[in-house]
């Protein structure tokens, strides 16, 4: 396996790029010119966000532990700190567009957007889940991108990071829309992934892998149905109006009822047999979701 290449500030990537830094918290590279560059596979961790769009394709490219055809049109989103594989094969074709905006978590340190950053989750979505764009929407995107680009041939001034900055949120706003578009366009193929997830859980919560394991967390049940937990959760609050962990405590809160009302067992009893080590944070948890404790929702019914 080859040797992971770390970079960790955004000179780096404009050295391995063959690009010079404009700025040093944050970059705009021609990632067209990429083949040119790379004559063989490579590993890259970052130690800052990186967004890259693609009009064409590369043969293989690797996020995690997911393999990808990077197809015509698909945007991802990388979080700091982790890898990408890339093999040096492309697919040649005219008018080849491809460009990657990469910036420091220090750029945004400090404003309005770096407190929001953390609700930007597809970051964190593995890269079989990338946005693909129509062409009107790779413009919009583009349109940004060279907004910024404009900015970073400006001499640095007072006004800069946050003119940066603030066409580095509409970009990221953009985003959030073209994903939530994904998500209404591909309604069937997430229905089946709703079935599959209820599936999951009914199957978890009928074995006795609820006594043995506790709850199931968001990452095991996102692994079920290979998908990456943030998108799973996106996913099933689109379609249902529960995120993953909601979706996990219905099934529970559920059978809890069905085994309050079945049996004489204590709250004690039902908190263990439903994978509780302390009772109390089942009892809690089970106000919060009916407005009742487990035992006020016993005598009510």
């Amino acid at each position: 396996m080859k040797p992971i290449i770390q970079i960790k500030n955004i000179s780096e990537i404009n050295n391995f790029v063959k690009g010079v830094t404009k700025h040093p918290l944050v970059a705009v590279v021609d990632f067209s010119k990429m083949d040119e560059l790379i004559d063989e596979d490579v590993r890259i961790s970052c130690d800052f966000y990186s967004i890259m769009f693609k009009n064409y394709c590369t043969n293989h490219m690797r996020y995690g532990r997911q393999s990808y055809d990077f197809q015509d049109g698909s945007l991802i989103c990388i979080a700091p700190k982790q890898v990408l594989t890339m093999d040096s094969e492309v697919e040649k074709k005219k008018d080849m567009i491809g460009w990657g905006l990469f910036f420091h978590p220090d750029l945004v340190r400090g404003t309005t957007l770096g407190v929001k950053m953390k609700d930007y989750t597809f970051f964190s979505y593995e890269i079989s889940e990338a946005l693909h764009l129509s062409e009107k929407e790779q413009q919009t995107l583009v349109d940004c991108v060279m907004k910024i680009q404009s900015e970073l041939e400006e001499n640095i001034d007072n006004h800069s990071q946050n003119l940066i900055v603030s066409n580095i949120e509409v970009l990221l706003n953009y985003c959030s829309r073209y994903y939530g578009r994904q998500f209404i366009t591909r309604k069937s193929s997430n229905r089946d992934i709703t079935s599959k997830v209820e599936q999951v859980l009914r199957n978890y919560f009928n074995s006795n892998d609820l006594k043995e394991k506790g709850l199931p967390s968001v990452v095991d049940l996102a692994e079920k149905v290979n998908l990456s937990a943030n998108y799973l959760s996106d996913l099933l609050k689109k379609e249902t109006g529960m995120n993953a962990k909601d979706q996990i405590h219905h099934f529970l809160i559920e059978e809890a009822k069905n085994i309050l009302l079945g049996s004489n067992k204590n709250i004690s009893e039902i908190a263990y047999e439903l994978g509780f080590e302390y009772p109390q944070y089942f009892s809690k948890l089970f106000k919060q979701k009916t407005g009742n404790t487990p035992q006020e929702f016993r005598s009510l019914n």
